[in-house]
């Protein structure tokens, strides 16, 4: 059994959020793959399932970012598991948009729900990071992640999302690198919208050779006969 955390803030107010990209994989898991319904439990929304023939707990924590750790503790508890059995999805300033990586352990690189996860749990625990990309100066962080993703940034979003989806089978293997090649795979595919290939340009028929009369005699016509 393997527990996927997504790692976000709960109601509508944040749904949409850059740092709730966490419970999007999540729920794009849950929809795609036909787990359960979501029910409160463990100060959070869970969902059971299979990938492949791996039992999976989908775990949204309810407690704000800032406590993620304490839901995700006592899921652990309960279903006596260790962290090596945890694989966490959260939003990464440090990635590009669009961009996967999968981690073993680490540092929290003052992500709060992933030191709140680190006072509970250890560090050893798994990751995959999304890229949400950087504001590009440390103080316009925090406005940044609590703020919704632009419609600009739909398209990369949805063709992730769908990624993680395609390789969540993978990754409940263990294969990380199948699992990121699929991501990667719906993110450069090119949209149905941009792959429209060009008007070709039509073929004309060929045009008719004149008909020549001809103007010989019958005497004529019977020598160039012979001669033939």
């Amino acid at each position: 059994m393997k527990l996927f955390v997504g790692l976000g803030n709960p109601g509508a107010r944040y749904a949409q959020n850059r740092h709730n990209i966490g419970f999007m994989a999540l729920d794009a898991i849950a929809s795609d793959h036909g787990f359960v319904p979501w029910k409160n439990k463990f100060q959070g929304s869970v969902s059971e399932g299979k990938l492949g023939s791996e039992k999976i707990i989908l775990l949204k924590p309810e407690t704000f970012m800032n406590l993620s750790g304490q839901s995700v503790g006592e899921a652990m508890r309960f279903y006596k598991l260790t962290p090596d059995d945890v694989i966490v999805f959260h939003d990464e300033l440090d990635l590009v948009p669009g961009k996967i990586r999968v981690k073993q352990g680490g540092g929290h690189a003052g992500h709060n729900g992933l030191r709140s996860m680190h006072q509970h749990i250890g560090d050893t625990y798994g990751r995959v990071r999304m890229g949400i990309g950087h504001p590009g100066h440390k103080d316009r962080v925090a406005g940044y992640v609590l703020h919704d993703f632009a419609k600009a940034e739909q398209n990369w979003l949805e063709d992730v999302l769908r990624g993680v989806c395609d390789g969540a089978v993978d990754l409940a293997k263990g294969d990380s690198g199948r699992f990121m090649n699929a991501v990667a795979l719906r993110v450069q595919a090119p949209r149905e919208t941009e792959a429209k290939p060009a008007n070709k340009p039509q073929k004309t028929a060929p045009k008719e050779k004149p008909e020549v009369k001809d103007t010989r005699s019958g005497l004529q016509k019977l020598a160039d006969r012979f001669r033939s």
